[in-house]
């Protein structure tokens, strides 16, 4: 189908160039083949990475990379699934039912090889086989990094960039995140006391008053890869709502504080719960709750401590 779809393409130029530009609507139409499929893409499907299958989103038959347009597309599209609707993507591509948006770049970064730095290998995984580094996505980079390891799998990333398996997406870009400012009575001690974030760079007992507190201790050291941000406080996590509630066990309305659109279960974290949490109240909010989780303006604890 795909030959005879070129060789129509090359009639229909010779038409179109006898004529001038008298049918516009005629030549769009010719350049479908009889099926009424869209015609083949220009950028050949072996030159394009289309990453793995990790996103949420994945083989559900659309194409949920930002990358690509058109009506095999997604009508709503975010960066968490950079190259991570493989199988769809490229089943969509192929069909021609989507194009790259850049008209026909394959990756997302041109940064060379060389001009990045890759660090050193100081990672609890490094020269595992896998890139680590959060700065990278593709095929051969781990299904979940931390921005500890940023620039401290060094070996493993430029393995993975030189061999096609991971482009560099560029560095954190921590402008876009609320840091708020330096009120709290541990600011710039060196250590971040924001409990927003997580990772040895943390103090060890974090307080709900130090939300947005402790800006410039927290800028740093997530530069600098000491702490990352939990989840559910990046904007990128509330887009990607709503979240499959069905595997959790919400239990049910008994805390006195239920349905008051504030989870109150002190198994969670976010945004979404309320400023005191109480032992009594585990497992007895359910409805504000599964609400909040399906929002994502709250995680489960156990899914940041593993």
């Amino acid at each position: 189908m795909r030959a005879l779809n070129k060789v129509l393409g090359g009639l229909l130029v010779g038409l179109v160039l006898a004529a001038g530009s008298a049918m516009p609507a005629l030549a769009d139409k010719l350049s479908h083949s009889g099926s009424g499929t869209t015609a083949t893409p220009a950028v050949a499907t072996g030159t394009i990475d289309f990453g793995d299958d990790s996103s949420e989103w994945a083989n559900d038959g659309e194409c949920d990379d930002p990358r690509f347009t058109g009506p095999g597309a997604a009508e709503e599209l975010v960066d968490a699934d950079l190259m991570k609707d493989a199988t769809d993507c490229r089943a969509a591509f192929e069909a021609g039912t989507v194009t790259l948006k850049d008209g026909g770049t394959s990756t997302p970064a041109t940064t060379t090889a060389t001009e990045i730095d890759y660090g050193d290998d100081s990672s609890e995984w490094a020269n595992d086989g896998e890139c680590d580094d959060p700065r990278f996505a593709g095929t051969g980079v781990a299904s979940e990094t931390l921005q500890e390891d940023i620039r401290r799998d060094a070996t493993d990333c430029r393995a993975a960039v030189e061999a096609g398996t991971a482009t560099y997406e560029g560095e954190i870009d921590s402008a876009a995140f609320d840091f708020g400012s330096d009120y709290s009575r541990w600011a710039n001690d060196g250590e971040c006391d924001d409990p927003r974030f997580t990772g040895p760079g943390t103090n060890k007992k974090l307080l709900a008053e130090d939300e947005r507190g402790d800006a410039t201790d927290c800028r740093t050291l997530l530069e600098s890869g000491q702490v990352s941000i939990i989840p559910v406080y990046t904007p990128e996590y509330a887009a990607a709502a709503p979240y499959d509630s069905s595997a959790v066990d919400f239990g049910d309305n008994s805390s006195s504080y239920a349905d008051d659109e504030e989870c109150d279960d002190p198994r969670f974290i976010g945004p979404g719960t309320a400023t005191t949490l109480l032992d009594s109240d585990e497992l007895a909010d359910a409805n504000d709750c599964r609400a909040a989780y399906e929002a994502g303006t709250i995680m489960l604890r156990s899914e940041i401590e593993g």
